[in-house]
């Protein structure tokens, strides 16, 4: 036993004895040179791994927004097509807008043709009417109100006080009126009579309603007998409800009792004129 336990002491004395202390301290520090390369190389191992980790997360980001990139431009296509169809649909639609427009300016020229040739016709009468009656008298007023041609003869110069008979010197007025009318065969003539507000019963008749009726037909009597075609004549009493002022005096009374004769175009051939322009403008079309 004592001889086992002496050969394992000069065994280990033996290995102890082959590494010089020089050499051990050399390998240890190759071994810390060693641990600290590994160390290094672990470092930078996890930074390229953290690296790469970014990369591919970059990667998926910028094949999002590829992906985006490549439906916006095909929106974009699709858009540029739908803008083509509608800009294609819109340049129709403005043509046909044009056209459209041009006709109605057209079809406004003609009518304002067929009007201007009315105002012209209306103006010829008013001449006509101021040369045959003339001007001179205070109580007889010939002139346009809204494009219509009027006279306006006071009470006093067609009629006595109260009395629906035209008098003489009413009579040799309505001669001339007459004649211009007779001259303008597509004209009308409505004589229109009014009155004061007094009350008035006389007779058959019950009020003002009546007098200024009867008064209108009496005028438009004598103007037939002047040979004045009575189908451009037209009867309207107007009682007192068209007054030219308030009836609060004699004198305004007086105003306010008046006949009007007004000469104006036959409506339906008048519109007729019209339409005969609109057929023109489409028979150029």
């Amino acid at each position: 036993m004592k001889k086992l336990m002496l050969l394992s002491v000069a065994g280990m004395f033996i290995l102890t004895s082959c590494v010089s202390k020089k050499e051990y301290m050399a390998l240890e520090e190759k071994q810390k040179e060693t641990q600290d390369l590994l160390n290094s190389a672990t470092v930078k191992l996890n930074s390229c791994l953290s690296d790469k980790a970014a990369a591919v997360a970059r990667v998926e980001t910028m094949k999002d927004q590829l992906e985006d990139l490549r439906k916006a431009n095909q929106d974009l296509i699709d858009t540029k097509g739908n803008l083509t169809t509608l800009t294609q649909k819109g340049a129709e639609n403005l043509e046909k807008s044009l056209e459209s427009l041009k006709e109605r300016d057209l079809k406004i020229t003609r009518l304002q043709d067929a009007l201007t040739k009315k105002d012209s016709v209306t103006l010829a009468i008013v001449s006509s009417l101021k040369k045959a009656v003339g001007i001179s008298d205070p109580d007889i007023e010939v002139n346009v109100e809204k494009g219509v041609v009027f006279i306006s003869i006071a009470d006093k110069l067609l009629f006595k006080s109260g009395s629906y008979n035209v008098t003489d010197r009413a009579k040799e007025v309505l001669a001339k009126v007459a004649a211009v009318i007779n001259s303008k065969p597509n004209f009308e003539a409505m004589v229109e009579s009014h009155t004061d507000n007094v009350p008035y019963s006389k007779g058959v008749l019950v009020d003002n309603w009546d007098l200024s009726v009867k008064r209108a037909t009496s005028v438009v009597r004598v103007l037939e007998e002047l040979e004045v075609n009575p189908q451009q004549l037209i009867a309207a009493g107007r009682s007192y409800y068209v007054p030219l002022v308030e009836n609060d005096t004699a004198e305004n009374k007086a105003k306010n009792r008046r006949t009007r004769i007004v000469v104006l175009p036959k409506i339906d051939q008048f519109y007729e004129m019209v339409e005969e322009e609109m057929k023109n403008l489409s028979a150029g079309n």
